[in-house]
């Protein structure tokens, strides 16, 4: 008899749709923090802007960045830590 896994198994061990958005809003956390670091240290008149003006947008969205790696933390990677215990 043909050994083949039932559709549960087949469907757990799939990438589910949840973990695929968690790694995709790291990856926007670090995009937001990226861009702060950007316009907090760039040389280069980004967007047309003075530098005290790129200073603190820059400033915004690292603090804006890393709100959002807390709360994905907290909803994505901390809940699925406890699961497994």
């Amino acid at each position: 008899m043909i050994n083949r896994p039932t559709t549960e198994e087949r469907l757990s061990s799939q990438t589910s749709p949840k973990s695929l958005m968690r790694y995709f809003f790291l990856v926007m956390t670090l995009t937001y923090i990226g861009l702060g670091i950007y316009f907090w240290l760039s040389p280069l008149p980004a967007l047309n802007l003075s530098l005290s003006n790129r200073r603190i947008l820059g400033g915004i969205l690292v603090f804006y960045g890393i709100i959002r790696f807390v709360r994905t933390y907290q909803q994505y990677f901390r809940s699925s830590a406890s699961q497994h215990d």
